[in-house]
């Protein structure tokens, strides 16, 4: 009998998605990246690139953000093949949470080892700064506390098993070897480390919640990751997840600033080499 997950695929669909890619490249990634809003120029610098657009792709959603290209570029970065997704999926995209993580899946069964994310997000913390760069060292899922876990339905143990630890969901020797690569590229300035909130989106948080998700111990807030993080680790890969600070959340009432998408693009535009940098850098040094 087929095993299924509630609301996404099968296994045997999964596979079928693998095994065309698979009929695509002779690439076959140990590192996945994924890439946030604005962030997508990682993907020019690997080499030897085999460019796949998702409509191509059996079973893939498909990516409705400005900001995002909607492909994957395979090849390879600093002598590892990888695989990069320009473009990911979001809750406010009407997918459900099991199908914006179809990707994950899919890297595990071509052989991914090690998810390396960026996401553009909004400042809580009253030190961070737009353009301030946030490692990830834990999360706070709201959809998953609400019941909307990835792993929610049927557990298939060919992925994982049926109650995965999250208390180590972001890898602590990846976590280092940000800060040591940082530090080197002289980033420290601007290099933070911090909890992620997710929220679904799409619109921008209030004031109230803003104050609220400070209060509860997230330095940074977004849309995005946090899913995506879940069902890797479920999978058994290690992963590192990286913050772009792209604007700052409005925490007071006589403030005129108000959150916008474009900020979010235009500040990826001028930190997006010093991210890819600290990226490649760090791609280059994993075992």
């Amino acid at each position: 009998m087929f095993s299924s997950l509630a609301n996404g695929n099968s296994y045997e669909e999964y596979k079928i998605t693998s095994d065309w890619l698979q009929a695509h490249t002779k690439v076959r990634p140990v590192v996945a990246i994924v890439c946030g809003s604005g962030l997508g120029g990682l993907a020019k610098m690997i080499e030897d690139p085999v460019i796949l657009k998702y409509k191509d792709i059996p079973n893939f959603p498909q990516s409705t953000v400005h900001g995002h290209a909607g492909q994957l570029v395979f090849g390879t970065l600093q002598g590892k093949q990888c695989v990069c997704m320009q473009g990911r999926f979001h809750l406010y995209e009407g997918y459900s949470v099991q199908k914006i993580t179809l990707p994950i899946r899919v890297f595990k069964l071509m052989g991914v080892q090690t998810l390396i994310l960026t996401n553009a997000a909004g400042g809580l913390s009253p030190g961070y700064r737009v353009g301030d760069f946030m490692v990830i060292k834990d999360h706070i899922n709201i959809p998953g506390i609400a019941g909307n876990n990835p792993l929610v339905g049927p557990n298939d143990e060919r992925f994982g098993i049926r109650f995965p630890c999250m208390s180590d969901a972001y890898d602590s020797k990846l976590r280092q070897l940000a800060h040591e690569v940082g530090e080197e590229l002289g980033f420290s300035d601007f290099l933070k480390e911090g909890v992620y909130f997710v929220l679904g989106g799409p619109s921008f948080e209030t004031i109230a919640e803003c104050r609220m998700l400070h209060s509860m111990g997230a330095d940074a807030v977004g849309m995005s990751t946090v899913h995506e993080v879940i069902v890797a680790r479920h999978c058994g890969m290690r992963c590192f997840a990286l913050s772009l600070i792209s604007n700052q959340a409005v925490m007071d009432y006589t403030s005129l600033e108000k959150a916008n998408h474009e900020e979010v693009l235009e500040t990826g535009q001028r930190r997006a080499a010093q991210m890819e940098q600290l990226v490649s850098t760090m791609v280059s040094r994993l075992e």
